[in-house]
């Protein structure tokens, strides 16, 4: 670098011209002979431009390197499952060198994308989703795979790790009698060991392999819930009437479902959630059926209860809740039909929201799955028909029998039904705070469904 600089430097000359004035006033412009820059100013300037130069591209490369390892200590610490590799993976060998010489590779555990195939009673829940420092389904559930070595101890601190996902996140007090979670798990499991370690409020049914690249809850086509009131709920606003007596007119029955037929198709549900603007993509769903089953009176009670049921491709938040709640104000007469399609439209209304015990995941629906995978001869199909006995033992001993009782013993609708007729069913001010206005949440929360 510096002998460069040298040869640069040497061959420029500055040429100097002389100016002469004659005796008779002229100015001649005479060239002088060109003469070199002095050799000791020559050479401290190139060697002060060659250390600048060199200085330069030090700390150009120190800086280089310190990105490099920056960028090589974020990769190490931020290391996790990204959700995209589908490679068969087993757990690594120990890192003690001792261990290492011992280590058996046929004791390597392999695992296989599976699902477990559960239903759980949620009123003494917080919801299925995990939640630090509250008492949920997926908190239960990991903690018993963990005891009977269905997972490790980075797999229950990271579910993601072995590729967990719920089909339904459900929210608080609202219960499943048949919820899907896909799993990597290792072979031959014990499921008896595994229901002995869970609360009798949770049932595992059954664990089935599923192909590597299954996700519960983007393979699913479409979910079924069910929400189960005392009929009373459909009486006019008017009537006095008392829950254990009252039962529920024919003609009252089929007004119940002409008011829920219209929430059928793709609507725009944006006053049937909270957080969400009238603009936004995912306040459009699909609702496929929506209608109420003829009353029954439970046993050991007097009161008369109906279920209604919904099948939807998903649902937002509070979503059906608000639409059973609406039916049940249109129904008793405290406002007109009209409102559920006003509700559809860009103006806020504020929609009530029926309580949450009632609210049941039913079903799970695979059909495009079964159909691509079901009769490869490797993959069993997701209708789950075999475990139906199982399935309606366990919801009618520790779900149907739940919600009767609990609605009998706390009145949580006869108490929401007298506060009904307050609600306002006109148009709300934009600038009015309500649970409609957005706030700051995460992208992957849109589409969750959170019923």
């Amino acid at each position: 670098m510096f002998s460069l600089f040298r040869r640069t430097v040497v061959s420029v000359e500055f040429p100097r011209v002389v100016y002469l004035t004659q005796q008779y006033g002229r100015k001649l412009c005479t060239p002088v002979r060109p003469q070199l820059i002095d050799d000791t100013v020559r050479e401290r300037f190139v060697t002060e431009l060659a250390a600048a130069v060199e200085a330069k591209l030090a700390n150009k490369k120190l800086e280089a390197q310190k990105r490099m390892e920056s960028r090589k200590t974020k990769q190490e610490v931020q290391q996790r499952y990204n959700g995209a590799v589908k490679r068969r993976k087993w757990e690594d060998p120990p890192e003690d060198p001792e261990a290492v010489k011992n280590f058996d590779p046929a004791s390597r555990v392999k695992r296989r994308k599976s699902i477990i195939l559960l239903g759980y009673s949620g009123v003494n829940y917080f919801g299925m989703q995990r939640n630090p420092g509250t008492k949920t389904i997926e908190e239960d559930l990991l903690r018993a795979m963990l005891k009977q070595n269905w997972i490790n101890d980075e797999g229950f601190r990271q579910p993601q790790q072995i590729q967990f996902q719920r089909a339904a996140r459900t929210d608080k007090g609202v219960s499943a009698a048949v919820q899907v979670v896909s799993i990597k798990l290792p072979d031959n499991l014990d499921l008896e060991a595994l229901n002995s370690e869970l609360p009798e409020d949770i049932r595992v049914y059954a664990v089935k392999r599923v192909t590597k690249g299954f996700n519960s809850k983007t393979n699913c086509d479409a979910r079924t819930y069910t929400y189960t009131l005392p009929t009373v709920s459909f009486a006019s606003n008017e009537e006095k009437v008392d829950i254990n007596t009252y039962r529920l007119p024919v003609d009252r029955l089929k007004h119940v479902n002409e008011v829920l037929a219209l929430y059928v198709g793709t609507k725009n549900f944006h006053n049937f959630t909270s957080r969400k603007e009238f603009l936004d993509p995912s306040v459009k769903r699909f609702i496929m059926s929506f209608e109420c089953d003829p009353p029954f009176v439970p046993e050991g009670a007097t009161a008369e209860f109906a279920t209604i049921k919904i099948k939807g491709q998903s649902f937002m938040l509070h979503q059906i809740r608000k639409m059973v709640g609406l039916t049940i104000a249109v129904v008793r007469g405290l406002t007109d039909s009209g409102i559920i399609e006003k509700a559809f439209g860009q103006e806020r209304y504020g929609i009530p929201t029926a309580p949450g015990l009632g609210l049941v995941l039913s079903r799970i629906h695979y059909d495009k799955y079964n159909k691509r995978y079901g009769e490869d001869g490797c993959h069993e199909t997701l209708e789950f028909e075999k475990e139906e006995p199982i399935i309606q033992e366990f919801f009618k001993r520790h779900i149907a029998s739940t919600i009767v009782e609990t609605e009998l013993s706390t009145n949580s609708m006869i108490e929401w039904l007298e506060k009904l007729p307050l609600h306002s069913y006109d148009p709300r001010d934009e600038n009015e705070p309500s649970e409609w206005k957005p706030r700051n949440r995460k992208a992957s929360d849109d589409n969750d469904d959170d019923e």
